[in-house]
């Protein structure tokens, strides 16, 4: 028998192999219809499927054709991270006639600064215009030193590393980190100013009933003075009004730990919170909250029916109580792995949302003691400059950021095997990340893109982006590529925001970010 194998030749292995292979695809296996009527040939299919995406990304698709984030988009976030040439020549490759394209309206003498003036000194010098908790009188007021910041993303979800490396890098870029609902782990502190976040699971500041403990959220907020603002989870883009599960077998000690929960044990996040179950106690927990730990307090949620948050503004203006700042989701989805059902379907774009929720606000004379938070594939400057003209005061990115550290939209995110390690929890390919080098990309992101945003209002002729009026921008809206000023579009005209220098955001007492100074007083 020995004899006999040894003078088969290689091609008459390959030739056993494949019939072994196409015995099993008729009579063995019972799965797969195409592999039993075409056994070997076959799996071919399957094959290319599993590999369509990286051949349409790379080979197929064109520069402006994928999503959620085109070529030229993820191009322009690598080479800014990287300090690297990201402008492009010959001119715009763009369908500038294409629904929802962008136009910013330059003025006619751009705005000009003299040679003292911050932006002078340090061009990526771009605080928030409002102060959070301000309107409220919170012992700890806080003005975001940064108007892009890292939006809400998990220890957990993302990894260890990639934590680590989006933390640093906040420090070095003056921003803010939000923690996402994971809790907060030793890789959110390292030194830059954090948002803590939780939702319905209270990961963090998890009772042992799996409600709300107060008692954690003290000792968690006067262990960390990094902490400088709080925000409670209504919904999110991705999946908003649908809870989720975290699996016994992915929950090690260290996430048992930070998220204060059992090792090896399912844990439920409901849809609805436990701590509140109507606006009116809502807004008691978030006064409760405020008071307790002196820090601003805002919500975060996807817009989609509005008749509860008309609720809400009823009593802000009843009351004067209710949330610092409101942080909105777009519908458009994000990190959070979703069914396809809520991610394609589930609340409002974006724009939509944002448009129908400040509208609400402002009628009822709220609009300047809230600062409004866009989220939704907004990390661009363009993009920003719309945001800014219908109300936003900062924006939050996260699918960004993690280009900016790595990324390279796999869209793997759901299965852990993420090949760029930021969105796994394998040593191994987590260790592809080196933490400072990533910290560096993501801050030079934020700058060049903060760099950018400052050019684009002084060539509007504006100081700062908060001073963008809803007719400095048009938005093509119809199929006859008609484009209409914001104001037009959305039918309202922004309320202006309290601006007199960006010097006096300099000065702040409030500023955050590397502010030492400013930190020492207040503390």
């Amino acid at each position: 028998m020995l004899d006999f194998l040894s003078n088969i030749t290689w091609w008459g292995w390959i030739l056993i192999v494949l019939v072994l292979v196409a015995i099993r695809d008729v009579f063995i296996q019972k799965a797969h219809t195409i592999s039993h009527n075409f056994p070997i040939v076959g799996h071919l299919r399957y094959m290319l499927e599993k590999i369509g995406p990286e051949l349409r990304q790379y080979l197929v698709a064109n520069n402006r054709e994928e999503l959620p984030f085109n070529r030229i988009e993820r191009g322009w976030i690598y080479a800014s991270a990287k300090k690297e040439n990201n402008y492009e020549g010959f001119g715009t490759d763009r369908d500038i006639y294409e629904h929802h394209h962008i136009f910013i309206n330059n003025a006619m003498m751009p705005y000009q600064i003299d040679e003292k003036h911050p932006n002078s000194i340090d061009k990526t010098f771009l605080p928030c215009a409002k102060v959070m908790g301000a309107y409220h009188k919170r012992k700890k007021p806080f003005r975001p030193a940064s108007v892009i910041n890292v939006s809400a993303m998990s220890f957990g979800s993302l990894s260890a590393k990639a934590v680590e490396s989006l933390n640093k890098g906040v420090k070095i870029a003056g921003a803010y980190h939000n923690t996402g609902e994971g809790g907060l782990s030793p890789y959110h502190s390292n030194g830059g100013d954090v948002i803590f976040h939780f939702g319905t699971g209270y990961f963090g500041v998890r009772a042992k009933d799996g409600g709300f403990s107060m008692e954690k959220l003290i000792a968690l907020v006067e262990a960390n003075p990094f902490i400088r603002a709080i925000e409670i989870k209504l919904s999110q883009g991705a999946k908003p009004g649908k809870g989720g599960v975290l699996p016994g077998a992915k929950i090690t000690k260290e996430l048992a730990n930070i998220r204060g929960v059992e090792i090896g044990k399912d844990v439920l996040s409901p849809p609805n919170h436990k701590a509140f179950s109507n606006v009116p106690e809502m807004v008691d927990f978030i006064e409760k909250i405020a008071e307790a730990t002196g820090l601003p307090v805002g919500i975060k949620a996807a817009i989609g029916k509005l008749e509860q948050w008309e609720e809400l503004a009823d009593i802000m203006v009843k009351t004067g109580k209710g949330p610092d700042f409101i942080t909105v989701d777009g519908g458009e989805g994000g990190t959070g792995a979703a069914p396809p059902s809520f991610a394609d379907h589930v609340s409002l774009p974006w724009v939509y949302g944002f448009s129908d929720l400040y509208k609400l606000f402002q009628k009822k004379g709220l609009s300047e003691r809230i600062v409004f938070i866009g989220s939704g594939k907004l990390g661009f400057p363009a993009k920003a400059a719309m945001a800014f003209a219908m109300g936003a005061d900062c924006i939050n990115v996260a699918r960004e950021a993690m280009m900016s550290i790595g990324c390279i939209q796999a869209q793997i995110c759901h299965t852990n095997r993420c090949p760029s390690g930021v969105a796994t929890q394998s040593k191994w390919l987590q260790n592809g990340i080196d933490p400072t080098l990533k910290s560096e990309r993501l801050a030079q992101y934020f700058k060049t893109f903060r760099k950018e945003f400052i050019e684009i209002t002084h060539a509007a002729g504006y100081e700062h982006p908060c001073q963008f009026k809803m007719s400095d921008v048009e938005i093509n809206v119809d199929d006859h590529n008609l484009s209409k000023e914001l104001n037009k579009t959305y039918m309202y005209e922004k309320t202006p925001v309290p601006f007199t220098s960006m010097q006096d955001l300099k000065d702040c007492l409030y500023l955050g970010g590397n502010f030492t100074k400013n930190k020492s007083q207040i503390s």
